[in-house]
């Protein structure tokens, strides 16, 4: 059986969790942040949990 490789572009923008769930980051949190409340912009800079019925794909791309 041959390795999996692993999903490079999904490696750069997702993390693997110790219990194998997949984290991701939130969008909007760049650039154009003078608008944005302090509050608002704290918890864009948090990882969340990606989808649910996205982590099967997710898992697959991510393999290690």
């Amino acid at each position: 059986m041959p390795k999996l490789k692993t999903h490079k572009g999904a490696a750069k923008r997702f993390k693997k969790t110790g219990t194998g769930k997949v984290m991701r980051s939130h969008a909007f949190a760049r650039h154009i942040l003078t608008s944005k409340p302090h509050k608002r912009k704290k918890k864009l800079h948090q990882r969340v949990l990606a989808d649910p019925t996205n982590q099967p794909a997710l898992k697959r791309m991510l393999p290690y």
